[in-house]
């Protein structure tokens, strides 16, 4: 990102770009001359800053979507759900939004003469709870009936779409380029989903456990180093890049794999909290899991509580997977700015009166809680053993 990136701005659209990951990208665009326009059918809760606009739509409505892609010149397609949380036992709502809104997106790119295209992809697309050591994109595609959620089969398919539009006829006698980035999970100072959640897991006295063994690796990504890949992805869809990454899909990430609890050891420690000395063996935190799925299932439609962990989840915290950045080096001139720090992200709770010291009160919750989950340890030990007749 140099003085030479400022020369012709643009203007750049970011479908989902009222969440976390998109409305930082849109700071970093409109920090280097570009305008942003974004797309989402929420309004942000941070004022925009100049140079930003918001169109509000749905991704699953064509019009809508056609209606905001006139006169972009790049668009980047963020806007996803299902990711975590009792959002994955929505099936419906996933799909429409994973795969028609990324249908809708290709083809508002070609009707309104749209050349580029960056998708937001995933791990998932490839991992669904085997052991992956430094994979690298000559991976295939996991079978879509061997997904354990429909969140990371539709981002498969949708991905798919994405890298297939590449090469597409657009309006104006143009060509779409297109590519995917496949990331880590995210996290970075007023990230809004995954962060909270463990925060709030905190204060109630839930995290009291840790599973999986210690030397399993996993990865994440900062959301300074998202926003950076992103710009540089945009980048090589360009003939001034030679369309380098055209057609092509990339693992990103810190790249630095870290075992998942500890990697949120600095958080737990830095707000006050003891980090949890109990072990649980994955088979049973995962039957937990299953539990809690078939009660959602049963009486979500009265009370959608948020799950403590699904299914998935054990999967993506549990089980060693990481991969390899070489590609994005090689093709995008991708270099991790940050790795693994959780330094920005302590301050900020602290400052949002997020500490132990500020919590004495919930001390009773916590026991109480503290008790509930015993009782689902009791009951998932007691299915395991056999009835004797």
């Amino acid at each position: 990102m140099n003085e030479e990136d400022r020369i012709r701005p643009e203007l750049h659209l970011i479908t989902g770009g009222c969440g976390y990951p998109g409305f930082n990208l849109a700071k970093k665009l409109v920090g280097l001359g570009h305008k942003v326009r974004l797309f989402d059918v929420k309004e942000p809760i941070w004022s925009l800053p100049e140079n930003v606009e918001l169109v509000k739509g749905d991704i699953r409505n064509l019009t809508e979507v056609e209606a905001a892609f006139e006169d972009v010149d790049c668009a980047y397609h963020l806007a996803s759900y299902g990711m975590s949380g009792r959002e994955q036992l929505n099936k419906k709502l996933i799909e429409e939004i994973n795969i028609l809104g990324t249908k809708n997106v290709i083809k508002a790119c070609c009707k309104r003469g749209v050349s580029r295209l960056v998708y937001t992809s995933t791990y998932n697309v490839v991992f669904g709870g085997q052991v992956i050591i430094n994979g690298d994109e000559s991976l295939p595609y996991l079978p879509l009936d061997q997904h354990p959620d429909h969140y990371s089969r539709t981002k498969a398919l949708a991905e798919i779409e994405v890298i297939k539009a590449n090469g597409s006829s657009i309006k104006g006698n143009g060509t779409l380029r297109t590519c995917a980035l496949r990331l880590a999970g995210v996290y970075g100072p007023g990230e809004l989903r995954h962060l909270p959640r463990i925060v709030s897991y905190l204060e109630m006295g839930m995290f009291r456990f840790t599973y999986g063994k210690s030397t399993n690796l996993v990865d994440f990504l900062h959301v300074d180093n998202l926003v950076q890949v992103h710009f540089l992805a945009a980048q090589a869809l360009t003939q001034e890049k030679g369309y380098v990454a055209a057609g092509q899909a990339y693992f990103i990430s810190d790249n630095k794999p870290v075992n998942n609890f500890e990697f949120f050891r600095p958080l737990v420690e830095g707000l006050g909290y003891d980090f949890p000395s109990i072990k649980l063996p994955m088979i049973l935190v995962y039957f937990l899991a299953y539990l809690t799925e078939w009660l959602h299932f049963f009486i979500g439609h009265i009370y959608n509580f948020q799950p403590m962990l699904t299914r998935t989840e054990v999967y993506k915290t549990g089980v060693t997977h990481y991969f390899s950045v070489k590609k994005a080096k090689r093709d995008l001139g991708y270099t991790p700015v940050r790795q693994n720090d959780m330094g920005g992200i302590v301050e900020y709770f602290r400052k949002t009166g997020h500490t132990r010291a500020r919590k004495r009160g919930s001390d009773g919750r916590q026991i109480l809680i503290s008790l509930l989950l015993a009782i689902l340890c009791a009951i998932a030990i007691m299915a395991f053993i056999p009835v004797v007749v």
